[in-house]
């Protein structure tokens, strides 16, 4: 088919969280005619709090943008297809030492200004219930919490075995409430600049909270029990269940922290990031939890420096939702009982803010050539990009599969033997850099718009 004869029809995508506005940005930059579905507006979930797209509930941070680093990659090669919801994170970035944190709220106002000003993108506050709503070609970005009703009609389209499990969220302090006579700003190991806030615990302080961790009432599910939980939000009494050291190796590791009045590092700390760009609230950073509202709030009040802690936002938790990819999708995330309806983001079982976003611009790239009737050109296996795909669509790994964020595990072996571990990541860095390159020249379809510019290499903290 050639482009002059090639009729562009009109797209559906269905939720407008990183995903779904990802895709749908991307389609619209190809000329689609794009009609986005979101639910909030009309109905809510048990995590948003605003009807702007791509709100986002469990932290602030993209994660890591240290050179070296699997995450970083992973923005480096989405910069390179041109992602826009990562040009809106770096245009509301607040500083997070080497991480990509966002002003919530400045960010999601970027994407849903972006989406409404676009004129080939036609949104439609709707809650869809059934696939038999949509005209083909589709696209569900309906996240983890997709709404019940439409999340039977899924299961329906799939089968029995569709997957859940349970996702939790931080709490979020009053910066003014926070006591810097004990807390100080660092980050780790002096690199970047010092945008955490750090609570530090000695021994007996640690035993005891982990102590009252253990004996708080909890808030659980019905289903609880037999339901997996979330790795990347890993509510911190699961991780205690897992031995009482477990968060000295976590989230409270005090490796690279030292205290500025003794030079030592603390038996363990707590960090807090900042959650706005004015730096008035701030993230307990890896602190999600299941505890019931009052037990948070006595229990977080024991960590020096949070005494007086004042809560703007108890952290919660809630049920979430993926499809067991490998089994149901084929490669271009298209459900292999119907070629037009295609899946993108968290529901596709990638873990992590950012590796969603990246699955939802792949599906349009994947989209778009399948409806031109070209060969789908698929992101290299030795890529970020590529692995994070091959990671959820392998068919082999359907019988245990589990989400998963992006992480140098998923990246191909390397031909030589390398020993130091920097060195390693840094080879896997270059070949995964070099395949990108070599496949966007290859590749028929680049998205217009890109620039020359956007396409250097990303550096640390903002561009």
């Amino acid at each position: 088919m050639t482009s002059s004869s090639f009729k562009k029809p009109t797209i559906s995508v269905v939720g407008a969280g990183l995903a779904g506005s990802e895709c749908a940005l991307q389609l619209a930059e190809l000329g689609y005619s794009v009609v986005l579905y979101e639910m909030r507006g009309v109905k809510s979930t048990p995590a948003h709090k605003t009807s702007k797209f791509a709100e986002i509930v469990c932290s602030n941070s993209f994660g890591s943008m240290s050179d070296g680093s699997a995450p970083h990659q992973l923005k480096w090669e989405a910069e390179r297809l041109g992602s826009f919801i990562l040009k809106a994170a770096h245009q509301a970035y607040v500083p997070a030492g080497q991480a990509l944190a966002v002003d919530r709220e400045i960010f999601a106002g970027l994407v849903t200004e972006k989406i409404r000003n676009n004129p080939l993108i036609e949104v439609r506050n709707e809650v869809i219930t059934s696939l038999s709503q949509l005209p083909r070609p589709t696209v569900i970005a309906t996240g983890p919490l997709t709404d019940e009703v439409l999340a039977a009609d899924l299961q329906a389209h799939f089968g029995n075995d569709f997957c859940y499990f349970f996702d939790a969220i931080s709490p979020i302090v009053d910066a003014d409430s926070i006591n810097m006579d004990v807390a100080w700003m660092a980050d780790r190991y002096d690199k970047g600049t010092p945008d955490y806030i750090n609570c530090p615990l000695d021994k007996d302080q640690y035993n005891l909270l982990i102590q009252e961790i253990t004996a708080a009432k909890k808030i659980a599910p019905k289903d609880f029990e037999t339901t997996k939980f979330f790795e990347g939000c890993m509510p911190i009494e699961v991780m205690v269940d897992r031995g009482p050291q477990t968060l000295r190796f976590g989230p409270m590791k005090p490796v690279g922290l030292r205290h500025p009045s003794t030079g030592r590092e603390p038996w363990a700390v707590v960090q807090l990031r900042k959650e706005n760009r004015e730096g008035t609230a701030y993230n307990m950073v890896g602190f999600q939890t299941r505890m019931a509202y009052g037990e948070q709030t006595r229990v977080f009040r024991m960590i020096p420096g949070l005494e007086n802690a004042e809560f703007l936002k108890l952290g919660s938790i809630h049920r979430n939702l993926y499809i067991n990819s490998p089994e149901k999708l084929n490669r271009d995330l298209s459900s292999k009982q119907d070629s037009l309806l295609h899946f993108a983001g968290q529901i596709t079982g990638v873990e992590g803010y950012f590796e969603s976003t990246c699955i939802g611009l792949l599906t349009a790239r994947f989209l778009d050539q399948k409806l031109r009737g070209q060969a789908v050109s698929y992101p290299p296996r030795e890529s970020a990009l590529g692995s994070l795909l091959e990671a959820i669509t392998n068919p082999e790994k359907a019988k245990h599969f589990q989400p998963t964020n992006i992480n140098f595990g998923l990246l191909p072996a390397l031909p030589e033997k390398i020993r130091d571990k920097s060195e390693k990541k840094m080879r896997q860095i270059s070949i995964s850099r070099s395949s990108i390159d070599q496949w966007l020249k290859a590749t028929p379809l680049t998205p217009a718009g890109i620039s020359e510019h956007s396409k250097a290499p990303l550096e640390e903290g903002i561009l």
